[in-house]
């Protein structure tokens, strides 16, 4: 999925296959198989061209993370405490993103409600 986010476009299994071959040897049915199965779990899409398939994202990358997160969110037994614990190890960049990020899904709500020390 790396690649494919990073590209930006749909991408043929060679293409993929050929960039990994730079970083470590892997074989093409490894890559072909990986990127069908990211089909049928629909995080890729795709249209043959040719003899070969062009495969896209679905969803951005964001979308995707924030789907893993909501999926582990909602696993917990205690999900205010999995929050809790989950900003507690967050940098203080990160913290400062979050504060940002309530303030674009909610600019409408009272800086108080956010969490921030705006006044």
């Amino acid at each position: 999925m790396t690649r494919v986010w990073q590209w930006n476009r749909p991408v043929t299994v060679r293409e993929v296959l050929d960039d990994l071959r730079r970083e470590r040897p892997i074989a093409y049915t490894t890559v072909m198989t990986v990127m069908d199965n990211l089909r049928e779990k629909g995080w890729l899409r795709r249209e043959r061209e040719g003899r070969a398939y062009r495969y896209e994202a679905v969803s951005t990358r964001a979308a995707y993370s924030a789907a893993l997160m909501n999926e582990a969110w909602a696993a917990s037994d205690n999900p205010a405490a999995a929050l809790v614990a989950f900003f507690g190890m967050m940098s203080p960049e990160q913290t400062e993103a979050l504060r940002d990020a309530l303030r674009v899904a909610h600019p409408d709500a009272p800086a108080e409600s956010r969490g921030s020390s705006e006044r």
